[in-house]
């Protein structure tokens, strides 16, 4: 996925002048072509996340369209007080671009998770948060994210994800996109868990149990006509994310849920639990013995509509 962010980015900045790169000191090889294309336009800050977010806040007062870049949490924990205060106070033309979304980089552990992201994120006025669920919204998110005229969080996946879409896509912000139709239930994951949520819906349909996919991939604004809907015609909402329990992507669904006054509809949650991530392997285990795996949201499922 961050092969084909930067690919788009790169058209992105031939056409548009104001867009600059500000780089925390990360491996080169993808970034390399924006380099080589517009030297006067990219700066590597060298191991300084929080300078790295004060020098793209000041080039985006400037005018122009910051990206920060580099992988997991060190563009938003290492940095956290200088995009509540520099970058959102203002308004600024940021966008916060993290690669290895959830536990991408989960061989290096817990240092390089990005699990807590989402819920911290979206409790910052201004800025919006999205996370695409495979290379086609990625593309598309790219888009939206540039014309935007303010801050974002765009939390990138790594490589080898597969398509949940079949075709290119309309990515909007605070719209969600419908993946597929069942009156049973609905899944609404975000990111690219959403695969596992894939998989999980064919199991599911082999079984005679037919739900809707629906990928939320803005956590802010969030698509609350769409939960809404999910919630009057389907028999419940399971929400998935590689994101911890608390804040981010379940947490925003029940609030809609309940200031909507449809508080009574069947729902679970799927997230990493609330507990330090002490095992080391790839994502995809992971998520399986942490609960996120696709025999975890079958079973989810299965349980909630009983």
């Amino acid at each position: 996925m961050r092969k084909a962010f930067n690919e788009e980015l790169l058209t992105a900045a031939h056409a548009d002048p104001r867009i600059h790169m500000v780089l925390a000191d990360i491996g080169y090889g993808e970034i390399e072509p924006f380099a080589n294309a517009f030297p006067s336009r990219f700066v590597n800050c060298g191991v300084a996340e929080q300078n790295m977010t004060g020098v793209a806040c000041g080039i985006a007062m400037e005018g122009n369209i910051s990206i920060t870049y580099s992988i997991a949490n060190f563009p938003t924990l290492r940095c956290l007080e200088q995009i509540r205060n520099d970058v959102c106070y203002h308004n600024a033309n940021v966008k916060i671009v993290i690669i290895g979304g959830g536990m991408a980089y989960g061989p290096l552990g817990i240092s390089h998770h990005s699990t807590e992201d989402l819920a911290i994120m979206r409790a910052l006025p201004n800025l919006k948060v999205i996370a695409p669920c495979d290379i086609l919204e990625a593309r598309a998110a790219v888009h939206a994210m540039l014309a935007y005229n303010g801050p974002v969080y765009y939390r990138c996946g790594y490589k080898g994800e597969k398509n949940i879409h079949s075709a290119p896509v309309k990515f909007e912000i605070g719209k969600a996109i419908k993946v597929s139709d069942g009156p049973d239930a609905t899944i609404i994951f975000t990111g690219t868990i959403g695969y596992n949520c894939k998989l999980a819906a064919e199991a599911l349909a082999k079984e005679g149990i037919n739900v809707s996919l629906l990928s939320m991939h803005t956590v802010k604004p969030i698509d609350k006509d769409a939960i809404i809907e999910a919630a009057k015609k389907t028999g419940g909402i399971l929400t998935v994310e590689e994101h911890n329990i608390c804040g981010g992507l379940g947490s925003a669904v029940a609030e809609v849920l309940m200031d909507s006054g449809n508080g009574d509809t069947r729902f679970k949650r799927i997230a990493l639990p609330d507990v330090n991530v002490s095992k080391i392997g790839s994502q995809d285990w992971l998520r399986d013995q942490y609960g996120m795996g696709v025999n975890d949201i079958v079973k989810t499922m299965k349980a909630m509509l009983q």
